[in-house]
């Protein structure tokens, strides 16, 4: 990168660290308008997170809705639903990093996805494995008959884009093969909602020790509290209920949850603020775009499959 789009990435950082994250607020948010402790208002139809509440809420609502109704009708159909979902994250994180001249080639990784969903859906891990290899293996190659002038650059992005978001989706699948899969998948997904959820609140009333001012500032370790009592309290509830499963052993996946779901929050923001950004996208009102809402849910996956495997094998 030469010095002029240097400059321009760190002017474009350094506006985002001294602002506040519209999006970061509620997920565990602080009470606290700006990161540096002043009191501003909500903007207009919005909440003190500076996002628009009731849309939020009506678009979260409907997504969940879309999720339960697929998920128990027929499988295949939530599959069609998570690679539309994980494909249109592929293609903001693809757009986003050409914004930067990154360039990643989106027809591989597309059909890439989806050969790691279906393939970890009727094949296995194994195939699951096996698709990310060759999708690596077809990007590369994609992108040798480019140039060569910034193929490590185009290269590492391309390989970064096929494992996040493309092969941390798969295991969703290998969450729904199971007879109970859809229950598996509804406890993946509502531990993860709640860890969002109890930040939100808990941070909004008591939020006032930032947890990471530069990377996302209207983070609080009052809000990680509100998510950790959230997700214990609902992992233990959903797998003793759904899945027959110990109370302390979804005790155990909710506390799972709530650091892997933080982790993904701060490693999506570190992404955005790297590429100079806010939101990865504005298909979603009052979220963003949809790699906005995939990062918890991306990072939490591959432990609570692990997880339910170790305690309740399928």
């Amino acid at each position: 990168m030469d010095g002029t789009a240097a400059g321009d990435r760190d002017s474009a950082e350094n506006m985002a660290a001294s602002s506040s994250d519209g999006r970061d607020a509620p997920r565990n948010g602080s009470s606290n308008g700006s990161p540096n402790g002043s009191v501003s208002g909500p903007a207009a139809g919005g909440s003190r997170t500076g996002r628009n509440l009731p849309v939020a809420v009506a678009v979260g609502v409907a997504l969940g809705a879309l999720v339960i109704a697929s998920l128990y009708v027929v499988k295949v159909v939530f599959l069609v639903v998570v690679a539309a979902a994980v494909g249109l994250g592929v293609h903001e994180l693809v757009r986003a990093l050409a914004a930067r001249d990154v360039r990643a080639p989106l027809v591989p990784l597309l059909a890439g996805m989806a050969a790691m969903i279906g393939g970890a859906y009727w094949g296995g891990p194994v195939s699951l494995v096996g698709a990310y290899a060759l999708t690596v293996m077809a990007v590369l190659t994609w992108r040798m008959f480019q140039g060569i002038d910034g193929y490590v650059r185009d290269a590492t992005g391309s390989v970064l884009v096929a494992t996040y978001p493309a092969l941390l989706a798969g295991f969703v699948a290998l969450l729904l093969v199971p007879e109970n899969g859809p229950d598996r998948v509804v406890t993946f997904v509502a531990v993860t909602v709640c860890s969002d959820i109890g930040g939100y609140f808990a941070g909004i009333l008591f939020g006032k020790h930032k947890m990471s001012p530069v990377i996302s500032p209207k983070k609080t370790w009052e809000g990680f509290a509100g998510s950790a009592a959230a997700c214990v309290v609902a992992g233990a509830l959903l797998v003793h209920f759904l899945l027959d499963g110990a109370y302390w052993q979804g005790a155990v996946l909710g506390a799972v949850v709530v650091v892997c779901a933080t982790l993904g929050d701060l490693i999506e923001s570190v992404i955005k603020r790297d590429l100079g950004i806010k939101d990865m996208g504005t298909l979603l009102p009052g979220h963003g775009g949809v790699m906005d809402r995939l990062d918890s849910l991306l990072f939490t996956l591959v432990p609570v499959w692990l997880l339910l495997q170790l305690f309740i094998p399928s």
